[in-house]
């Protein structure tokens, strides 16, 4: 159903002057993030400096609505997902020899199937992950945050951009001016990545998520790490390397049957209710038009388009990438698989692992198929693109609903931005392979590619076969069980001095809220809830600061790296 109110409310946030500023933006983040990515081998979030940009410029040009500014910083973020999802995944090949392989055209039409089904996915699942689950996405909520604090100024203003600040120096120690290292207590353990990673972004992720679900993050951690590669290596059932194949199986394994567990347990009867939707009248009134529809305003409408968009992809992957029909379907319906992961990944946790997902999606289609090498790195690139626009469109809407924005305006938004960074992200990686030559990217190049030469390492096969299946197996019964699975996966599978800096974070917050409640023990019952609520609030948004500090000195430092090479 279609009515004034809402298409009024859409096109109020979605505005001209937005999407020119998003546009402009997108295209500048897009091709920051391609270097960041690639030099790095790091791609912070750049949502939060979007957002602060998105409203400064707004504001500049008039009055400005909270609203309008988030629909356009949902423009200007989105190619950067884009661009990682790429830079992840397809520099693997230009490593094995095949850089004459592959070309603009291919690399676009990579990130073109990419951005569409995250699109489609999205369009379906957004409900469920921000309405019904209510996950917190904390980069999502850190940007509604700061648009709130942009706005208001005064103590909250305060307390943010200091934050910001702060970290925002400290990144620049860090990663500009090397002064400061990038870990912390490093042991040498043979298998294990022991340290801290000195890295405020990180700190305020377990900040935001809270001690349980980053308690199953570090017990995937601890067992994955000591338990398998340091134990299992020391009683002799394995070596280092092999115990490191059975760890990263088993990681896959459990992530993708939990993804499996989702779409099974949750987003299935989801679906199965729009369809009944589908077939009722129009009678439902302006919810299920507002919730639900989001690409026309209308259901019945929106089903044929998203389905004629995927078909459209089906065919495009098909002969464009000339993967064969076979591997194309299963191509786009793995996709959605691992979207629904990345979806929920990044509620949880604040991190979109999406190179991983391309590889459970390449590895599970090479089983069956038989595809040249070059093949396999576009089936990675397509995934990864679509889990990292998911991820990038997800935050946004919990920013959104935070926000009151209406989802349709950002959705179509997302569309924009997304399809401008697939051709920003394309031409700019054409551009760096031709100035560099395809030696240059890889570890110790000059170009470290660290997530791409993880994928040129597995384009062989899964490690371990077995660890796969008992994690896949695993992944589906935690979920049944109400546990986080995603999260033991997590843990698994990520460097361990992630999981211990996300716990540091965690840990952090329990500390706060203790002290917060000792500090207001002689108040009354209601002036003790005020204290605490207030309390929270001043621990989110500095979290939200330190995470978006890091991010926004990300970006610059990309800026000032491209700025050095041009010179």
């Amino acid at each position: 159903m279609d009515n004034g109110t809402s298409r009024a409310s859409w096109r109020g946030q979605l505005t001209l002057r937005g999407a020119i500023i998003g546009c402009v933006g997108c295209a500048i983040i897009t091709a920051s993030s391609v270097y960041t990515a690639l030099r790095l081998g790091a791609l912070p979030w750049p949502i939060i400096f979007a957002a602060v940009i998105s409203l400064f410029f707004l504001k500049l040009l008039g009055n400005a609505s909270l609203n309008e500014a988030n629909v356009t910083h949902t423009i200007m973020s989105a190619g950067a997902m884009v661009a990682g999802g790429l830079a992840f995944t397809i520099p693997g090949a230009w490593m094995l020899g095949l850089a004459s392989q592959i070309g603009w055209v291919q690399i676009f039409l990579v990130a073109l199937a990419g951005t569409g089904l995250g699109l489609v996915c999205t369009a379906l699942i957004h409900r469920h992950f921000i309405v019904d689950a209510n996950l917190e996405f904390p980069t999502g909520n850190a940007a509604a945050q700061t648009l709130r604090a942009t706005e208001a100024g005064g103590r909250t203003g305060r307390q943010l951009f200091g934050s910001m600040g702060i970290a925002g120096a400290y990144a620049l120690l860090r990663d500009g001016l090397h002064l400061v290292p990038a870990m912390l207590l490093q042991l040498p353990i043979p298998g294990v990545a022991f340290g801290i990673y000195n890295s405020p972004m990180m700190l305020s992720v377990g900040f935001l998520i809270g001690g349980v679900a980053v308690g199953w993050w570090l017990l995937g951690g601890v067992v994955a790490n000591f338990g398998i590669v340091v134990a299992g290596s020391t009683a002799g059932l394995w070596d280092v390397a092999s115990a490191q194949g059975i760890v990263k199986s088993l990681g896959m394994g459990l992530m993708m049957g939990s993804g499996v567990a989702v779409v099974v347990k949750d987003i299935l009867p989801q679906m199965a209710n729009v369809v009944r939707g589908l077939g009722s009248s129009d009678a439902q009134g302006e919810d299920v038009a507002t919730t639900a529809s989001l690409v026309s305003g209308n259901l019945r409408l929106d089903a044929g388009i998203l389905g004629l968009a995927t078909a459209a992809i089906a065919v495009l992957v098909c002969f464009g990438l000339q993967l064969g029909p076979i591997p194309a379907v299963a191509v786009v319906l793995l996709t959605f698989v691992t979207t629904i992961m990345s979806a929920q990944s990044c509620g949880q946790t604040g991190i979109d692992p999406m190179e991983i997902f391309g590889l459970i999606v390449l590895l599970l289609v090479s089983a069956f198929a038989h595809l040249h090498e070059v093949q396999l790195f576009f089936i990675a690139g397509v995934v990864a693109v679509a889990c990292g626009l998911a991820g990038d469109v997800m935050n946004d809407f919990k920013a959104g609903h935070v926000l009151g924005t209406d989802p349709r305006a950002q959705w179509l938004g997302q569309a924009i931005g997304g399809v401008l960074g697939a051709l920003v992200a394309a031409g700019v990686m054409v551009a760096l392979v031709s100035a560099y030559g395809p030696d240059a990217f890889g570890p110790d190049k000059e170009f470290v590619s660290a997530q791409a030469s993880v994928v040129a390492t597995m384009v062989s096969g899964i490690p371990s076969v077995p660890a796969f299946v008992l994690g896949l197996a695993g992944g589906l019964a935690l979920y049944f069980a109400r546990l986080p699975a995603m999260m033991l996966g997590l843990g698994v599978y990520l460097p361990f001095y992630m999981s211990v800096t996300a716990a540091l974070g965690a840990v952090a917050r329990i500390v706060y809220e203790q002290v917060s409640a000792r500090r207001n023990a002689g108040l009354s019952e209601a002036e003790r809830q005020e204290a605490a609520e207030k309390a929270q609030e001043s621990g989110l948004v500095v979290a939200s600061g330190l995470l978006g500090g890091e991010s926004v000195m990300g970006v610059i430092i990309a800026f000032a790296s491209i700025f050095a090479s041009m010179a």
